[in-house]
């Protein structure tokens, strides 16, 4: 693996890194907004939704596992999208932009992470 890649995977899995700590340590806050948002179970769906993105950000920072840690951030990313990020939902334009470039960059990260997933996989819909 050259530096170049390995930067890559660092700024890459840094956001899955960050926010799969911040599930953790910012359990009460996470949890309130996932109940605004009508999560069921929030306080357990945080934990696990942390669970997933920290494993999913460690298993491609690290190229180990990386074949069962892109699929979780993919599923992660796209629920998270419309579940979390309904900016079609919101009627004051400026949640609603806050809102829409989150849904855009769970979207955006969503492809990014399927990239890195045929880099490692050979049964890819796109080669």
């Amino acid at each position: 693996m050259d530096y170049v890649e390995i930067i890559a995977r660092v700024c890459y899995s840094a956001i899955f890194i960050l926010f799969g700590i911040n599930h953790f340590t910012k359990l009460d806050g996470m949890t309130q907004y996932a109940q605004s948002k009508n999560v069921p179970m929030a306080k357990i769906m945080v934990l696990f939704t942390g669970a997933v993105i920290l494993f999913g950000g460690l298993s491609v920072l690290f190229n180990c596992q990386a074949q069962y840690g892109a699929p979780l951030l993919i599923g992660f990313l796209l629920i998270s999208a419309v579940k979390m990020h309904n900016f079609w939902a919101i009627t004051d334009p400026m949640a609603k932009a806050g809102e829409m470039a989150s849904f855009m960059k769970n979207i955006s990260l969503a492809g990014a992470t399927y990239f890195i997933y045929c880099s490692n996989h050979a049964t890819c819909v796109v080669k």
